[in-house]
């Protein structure tokens, strides 16, 4: 069985406060792209086994996140011996959560290819022990993202009469370190009224608050999302903690 996943922007990102648990407290928009994918392809085998396709450096298998999808469901489930097939074309730690995606599209083609009949609410659970933004990709829908960003509310947003493009960098981020560079502070309007405003007035009043010390340290970013501006983009912005930038067009 095979699957695709897609990925997120953020339309806004705050950084609220800092907790005593060590983790931020923010809130974001967090809206669904398909414009580019990675692909999943999982058949029964003899022995487990796990493939990566396109990802230019090594890691443990069992640290892959549609690993780690698998053993949570296999603990569960007793599932059988799998052949992973991962081909990656959204690169990793660019803000976009192409990891996150894979998490949460490796959990509902194994409970469709098992037929462990979880619904979406039942799996939760297992993709909010995957990553705080993993539970998103398991709807298709835009969301305020508020707690950690593992708090979703369904917004009535769309953008499908407007393009999206985005601009990948070979930058790599830690979100561990972009957090270490924002100060938190809580905006005078929250994140849910301002993006009810019109997509022309997004550019004056939405703001990433991980833009400003990223782009201090990689000038390059700040000049991507100059160039989106100076083509016509209505909106431009980085997305999460970086370093992908994106922009929507008039379609």
């Amino acid at each position: 069985m095979l699957i695709e996943t897609h990925y997120k922007i953020n339309l806004g990102l705050h950084v609220l406060k800092k907790m005593e648990s060590g983790y931020h407290q923010i809130e974001t928009v967090l809206y669904p792209v398909y414009n580019q994918r990675d692909t999943i392809e999982v058949v029964r085998s003899d022995r487990f086994d796990f493939e990566i396709v396109n990802q230019d450096f090594e890691i443990d298998p069992e640290k892959n996140i549609v690993v780690k999808a698998y053993r949570l469901l296999e603990k569960n489930f007793n599932l059988p011996p799998v052949f992973i097939r991962l081909v990656k074309n959204l690169p990793s730690g660019a803000g976009i959560g192409g990891g996150s995606a894979n998490g949460a599209l490796m959990l509902k083609l194994l409970n469709s290819l098992f037929d462990l009949r979880l619904t979406t609410e039942q799996l939760h659970p297992y993709a909010a022990q995957l990553g705080s933004d993993v539970p998103f990709f398991l709807s298709d829908y835009p969301c305020l993202a508020t707690g950690v960003g593992d708090q979703l509310q369904p917004l009535n947003l769309d953008l499908s009469a407007y393009r999206i493009e985005i601009a990948l960098s070979d930058i790599r981020i830690s979100t561990a370190e972009a957090y270490s560079w924002v100060t938190p502070q809580i905006p005078p309007i929250p994140l849910s009224e301002l993006i009810q405003r019109p997509i022309q007035e997004w550019r004056s009043v939405l703001v990433n608050d991980f833009e400003k010390p990223i782009f201090f340290r990689y000038p390059q970013l700040e000049s991507t999302k100059e160039n989106f501006y100076k083509k016509g983009a209505l909106y431009s912005a980085m997305s999460g903690s970086g370093s992908s930038v994106f922009a929507i067009f008039k379609s």
